[in-house]
């Protein structure tokens, strides 16, 4: 089959491997679509320590099944529709237990702990089929853009721990494809004003097709100045950093309302992850700042089910469906922000 191994940091080809066994107790799947997320990039730049190079990569996957294991008892059967997300939780640790899926202590990935979706098949193990995130595509969800509802479902994760509601204004600083997300979301769950913002002007345009009521461009406007603008002065009452630039996150207090709630969503370079935060400012505005990066299988079917009644619209998020012999120019056009969300087509 063909596969994009990546070798090393910043190596990868395009390669002719052996096709996959099928395991006994798992599923064989002919991968039809395979999203590039932000961390894919990070990990073809850099690597990742929980992927053992030579490896296999890519994890919003969608396919349909090629075979069933001999001694496999589940209801899937060969030519169903699949999405997988990677999560695979391990259901017995303390978190698992209080079913706080996204905080797994020993939670492992396809894609890291087994080979991923950039690949003609991939296995399926029986690990991710009793404790994972493998829906069957929903009727009526074309299955390129039901492959990245991994990434809608954390977004779904973090607003519901922000609790956006009705009458919120929301301020999403990054306008990538999670900051896209975050928009549609906001819309779903009643946010009366969504303004966002971001440094590139491309970034800004693009997302405009999701509906903001307002765009920043920080590189000309004063972020906190202008939220404060269009908020009356008070600022907003949620902020979500959807992006790995470390000034955004101090912004974010200084642009939250009085009781103001703040993801920091998206992650941070390792070497400059040691913010310089006004902690002032969460004490005095009693501002709620969190953390959220996963999403618990709920999360998952939400996505599948918003993807599907085009309340996150998938044709617009996803600007280029290209062979996975493009692999290459893919890469560069989702790093150089040329494309809103790049998946992959295995031919």
């Amino acid at each position: 089959m063909k596969a994009i191994i990546l070798h090393a940091p910043g190596k990868y080809s395009l390669e002719h491997v052996k096709r996959p066994v099928c395991p006994d107790d798992g599923i064989l799947l002919k991968v039809e679509f395979c999203g590039l997320c932000g961390s894919d990039l990070r990990t073809l730049r850099d690597g990742h320590k929980n992927v053992v190079l030579p490896a296999i990569i890519g994890h919003e996957v969608s396919g349909i099944i090629e075979e069933t294991g001999k001694s496999y008892k589940g209801s899937f059967i060969p030519g169903n529709w699949l999405c997988a997300a990677p999560n695979v939780y391990c259901g017995k640790c303390r978190f698992c237990l209080a079913g706080r899926f996204d905080l797994c202590e020993n939670l492992r990935e396809i894609a890291q702990h087994w080979p991923g979706g950039f690949a003609e098949y991939m296995v399926i193990p029986a690990e991710a089929l009793n404790l994972g995130v493998i829906r069957l595509l929903p009727s009526g969800l074309k299955p390129e853009y039901g492959c990245i509802a991994e990434p809608a479902s954390s977004c779904i994760s973090a607003q519901e721990k922000l609790n956006v509601g009705l009458g919120d204004s929301v301020l999403i600083i990054g306008t990538g494809p999670i900051g896209s997300i975050h928009i549609c979301i906001a819309h779903a769950r009643g946010a009366s004003k969504i303004i966002v913002a971001d440094i590139a002007p491309k970034r800004l345009e693009m997302c405009r097709a999701f509906g903001p009521d307002y765009c920043i461009n920080t590189h000309e406007t004063d972020v906190i100045k202008e939220t404060r603008k269009l908020t009356d002065g008070v600022g907003a009452d949620v902020v979500i950093t959807a992006n790995p630039v470390p000034i955004t996150q101090s912004q974010a207090l200084e642009a939250a309302a009085k009781g103001g709630r703040i993801a920091f969503f998206g992650g941070l370079p390792h070497n400059a992850s040691k913010v310089e935060l006004d902690t002032n400012l969460i004490h005095y505005k009693a501002l709620t700042v969190i953390g959220t990066t996963g999403f618990a299988p709920k999360h998952h079917i939400l996505a599948l089910e918003m993807m599907r009644a085009g309340l996150i619209p998938g044709e617009k998020l996803v600007s280029q469906i290209l062979p996975l012999d493009d692999f290459a120019s893919g890469v560069e056009m989702a790093a150089e922000g040329r494309a809103m969300k790049v998946v992959f087509r295995m031919e």
